[in-house]
Parts: structure tokens; C-alpha cells; sequence
């Protein structure tokens, strides 16, 4: 008797999300060759890396899934397969072990991406996942085999399915180029337009502001916006000035927010409560004592308590007759607004909104026009803040589509009825 032949799949990127789907096919039976145009794999994953990887957060569960914003429903499902505790379990099989810093940030104890990615590898390969660096998709050939462009010249793959996990725009240089845009499109599947995430935003500053203070932390304040609807919200946190405008964890948070306003009114509006601490009546008051020959930005420090950037952003958007007045001194202070003229560029962004739509994908993230053809990561449309979130989504929804390939090709354990023919 013939023995039947081993299911073939083929991973195109070598990110979390790829790697994750190589992991979960290769346990299932399938024969796994995952494809990458770098010479590595992981490359934007050991820079997230760089500083202490933040490989995901402990807060609840509800709070966890609501900083996915518009997609919170849909990423929630991918979650409650693969969440933050298993993650951290995961990670421990590879001999990493975690822990939660004072934000809830989840890290390695030893801060570094590298171990862990090197363990990872190891075990992939020990597995029988094949690697093949320097390999850039192109698209499909008439008959639906892959084609992927080479050192040797363009090379033609055939698989049973595959899985695209090709990251979004970020980042050009480390292979998140968006390069996968026009094969889809041609394909014909909706992608929501890619938009920096987890992004500055621009600011017309003084030279003397963006050449002393670029880089300078603000902290703490509370930013104060309206979204689309007319609603008003407020956020403690901290962010930076930069030569540009501002950026840091707190722009990050809201920053699809800021985005959305801009692209309907052409600007956005950012209130800063620079004084958190004190309410304007009590603010108000202690700016009104005798300043006698103190200058104003040492009675701000003395009176307001705010540092020297604070001061220099006060100085570049009040003028003087407020300056002068208390009452109007103290309202500035606690509603200093910033008015962002734009997001920066998208390779300067941390991650991508946009991509892939979610509509056009089963639960299993399999192409309902193209079946067979799974995709995963940050080509999706979603977005998260910094936090831990990105890579956990990034995770998550590798394992759904990993998992999705083997149940189509009837091979996850001996699941039936998902097959090609289903």
C-alpha cells in the first residue's frame, strides 16, 4: 500500500506570529517549510526586544482585551485560545521565566529576546520545521503554486496551504515592508488602507523648544481629548517631547484616537493637564501670592511644581498677558492645548492599523475567497498600544492560523469535517 503523503504547509514571514504558526502545524503532523526575504527571522521581534522585551501584560483579563479598541470582540476570540497566562506558561517551556514589573508589564527576568528566540529556534528546527532565508513572496502563479524571488532567480513552491504572516509597514529595513499589499489586492482581497500605530504625532515647535527640550519627559499629565462622537476622555501617563512633536507611552494609548480625528477635521486637539495634583481653584490660588523677584518660570517650579520642560512648553504656547494673570495662568496649566498637525511616517511607527480585514476571514483566519490560505499577525487589521499587546495578539492569532491549516488538511489530532472538501 502507497502510504499517504504528509500534508505540506507554507509559512511565508518568520515573526512571532509565523513562527507561532510553524510550531502549532509542525506539532500536528504537517510537513512545515516556513520562508522568509531576510537573512534571519525575528528580526523586529529581538528589536522590540532591544530595551527589555515586553513580552506581554498582567492586568485582568477584560481590561487586557479592551485595548484592542474596534477589533476588541475578534481579537478577544483569538485570545481566549492563547492569553497572556499561557503566553508566560509557553515561555517558561522554552526555560524563560517572567515576571510583572510595577506597570503590569510582563518581561523576561533576564529582559533579553535573544535567549528566548534562540530556544525557540532550536526546538523548531529539532522538530523538522525547514527554513528558507532570502526567499520574498511575490504572489501566486496562475496555477497556485507560490513564487518567491531569490538569490538564484525566482523559485516556485508548491504547498497543500500556506500561511502568510508578512507584518505590516514598520519597519521596513528589519523586512516589515508591506511588500504583500499588491499580490492580495490582485487576488482581490479588501485591505483596510496601513496607517502608523504606536506613532509620534507633529507639532510646529520653536526651534529653541524642538533643539533643548527634544526628548525631554513629560510626566506625570493627564491628556485630555473629545473623540468623533463628542465624547471627552482623560488619560494619566507620560510621554516626550520630541524635535518633532511629541511621542511615548501615553500618545501611544490614544494615538488611534488622535489619528481618526485628524484624518476627519485635518487636526487634532490635545488638552494637557500639566498640574494633575492640584485643582485650578487651589492652583490659582497659590499662582495669585506675591511673586516678588521671582521669575515666572522659578514661581511655576516653586508654585506649580513643574520642571523645566514643562515650563519651556508653557512658554512656547502662553502668551504674555496670561502669563501675567493667575486665574487665566492656572487654566492654561491645566488644559494646555497642543494642536497635532499629523501622525509621523509609517516606518517610524512601532506597529501598523490596517491590513488584512477581518471580515474576510473564517474564525480559523483562512481567506474565504482563497481557502487554504491563512493569514496572521500585524497584516491583520488590528492595533494595540505598547504594553505587551501587540506581541500577544501577534502570538495568539499565529496559533489560530497554524491550528486553522492542520484542521483544513484534517491532520489537528484527527479533526474531520474542515477539510478542503468541507
Amino acid at each position: 500500500m502507497t502510504p499517504t503523503p504528509i500534508p505540506r504547509l507554507a509559512i511565508i514571514g518568520g515573526g512571532p506570529a509565523g513562527l507561532m504558526a510553524a510550531e502549532v502545524a509542525r506539532a500536528s503532523g504537517m510537513a512545515v517549510d516556513l520562508y522568509d526575504a531576510m537573512g534571519s527571522v525575528g528580526r523586529k521581534f529581538l528589536l522590540a526586544g532591544k530595551g527589555g522585551l515586553n513580552l506581554t501584560h498582567g492586568e485582568p483579563a477584560a481590561r487586557f482585551v479592551e485595548r484592542y479598541g474596534a477589533r476588541r470582540v475578534e481579537v478577544g476570540r483569538w485570545l481566549d485560545a492563547f492569553d497572556a497566562d499561557a503566553l508566560r506558561a509557553w515561555a517558561r517551556g522554552l526555560g524563560v521565566e517572567t515576571f510583572a514589573g510595577s506597570s503590569g508589564r510582563v518581561f523576561p527576568t533576564d529582559l533579553k529576546a535573544a535567549p528566548l528566540l534562540r530556544g525557540w529556534l532550536r526546538r523548531l528546527r529539532e522538530s523538522g520545521v525547514v527554513f528558507h532565508m532570502h526567499h520574498r513572496w511575490l504572489g501566486w502563479q496562475a496555477h497556485g503554486a507560490l513564487r518567491f524571488a531569490t538569490p538564484d532567480g525566482e523559485r516556485e513552491v508548491s504547498a497543500d496551504a500556506t500561511v502568510l504572516a508578512l507584518g505590516g509597514a514598520s519597519w521596513p529595513q528589519l523586512g516589515s515592508d508591506a511588500a504583500w499589499l499588491s499580490p492580495l489586492q490582485q487576488a482581490g482581497v479588501d485591505i483596510a488602507p496601513l496607517q502608523p500605530a504606536n506613532c509620534g504625532f507633529e507639532l510646529a515647535w520653536s526651534e529653541h523648544l524642538s533643539s533643548r527640550f527634544g526628548g525631554a519627559p513629560l510626566k506625570p499629565v493627564v491628556a485630555q481629548w473629545i473623540d468623533r462622537n463628542g465624547v471627552a476622555h482623560s488619560r494619566q501617563g507620560e510621554f516626550v517631547l520630541s524635535e518633532y512633536g511629541i511621542e511615548g507611552s501615553l500618545i501611544y494609548a490614544i494615538g488611534a484616537e488622535l489619528r481618526e480625528q485628524i484624518a476627519a477635521c485635518g487636526a487634532a486637539t490635545l488638552k494637557l493637564d500639566l498640574v494633575p495634583g492640584y485643582s485650578q481653584p487651589v492652583l490659582a490660588e497659590r499662582l495669585a501670592a506675591a511673586r516678588g523677584k521671582h521669575s515666572i518660570g522659578d514661581w511655576l517650579r516653586r508654585r506649580a511644581g513643574l520642571d523645566a520642560a514643562k515650563c519651556a512648553l508653557v512658554f512656547e504656547l502662553t502668551d504674555k498677558a496670561t502669563l501675567a494673570d493667575p486665574l487665566a495662568l492656572a487654566a492654561q496649566l491645566k488644559a494646555l492645548a497642543l494642536r497635532l498637525r499629523g501622525p509621523r511616517p509609517i516606518a517610524e511607527a512601532i506597529s501598523t492599523a490596517g491590513g488584512v480585514r477581518l471580515e474576510v476571514l473564517d474564525e480559523h483566519l483562512m481567506l474565504r475567497a482563497r481557502p487554504g490560505v491563512f493569514c496572521a499577525g500585524e497584516m491583520l487589521d488590528w492595533e494595540a498600544p505598547t504594553g505587551g499587546y501587540l506581541l500577544t495578539a501577534c502570538f495568539a492569532s499565529g496559533r489560530i492560523a497554524g491550528r486553522g491549516a492542520a484542521r483544513w488538511l484534517g491532520v489537528d489530532g484527527g479533526a474531520t469535517g474542515l477539510g478542503p472538501d468541507a
